[in-house]
């Protein structure tokens, strides 16, 4: 699409782009830290990863077999 448009066209392009970037709101990465961390801390005692799976809902406890290499 650049290959078909002018130098003054491919300008005028990123200046638009500017633009609508300078005019976008900003917050400091230290609040985005601290929402990000209340969010995961708040998510925490649901997290499978952290808390694990309860033996009735795990579907690959328990002796169902398997398959022995020699």
């Amino acid at each position: 699409m650049a290959r078909d448009m002018s130098d003054k066209e491919i300008l005028k392009m990123e200046l638009d782009q500017l633009k609508k970037e300078v005019s976008t709101a900003r917050t400091p990465v230290a609040a985005n830290c601290a929402e990000t961390i209340a969010f995961v801390e708040e998510l925490l005692p649901n997290d499978p990863l952290i808390k694990g799976v309860p033996d009735d809902k795990n579907p690959y406890k328990g002796d169902k077999g398997g398959c022995i290499i020699t």
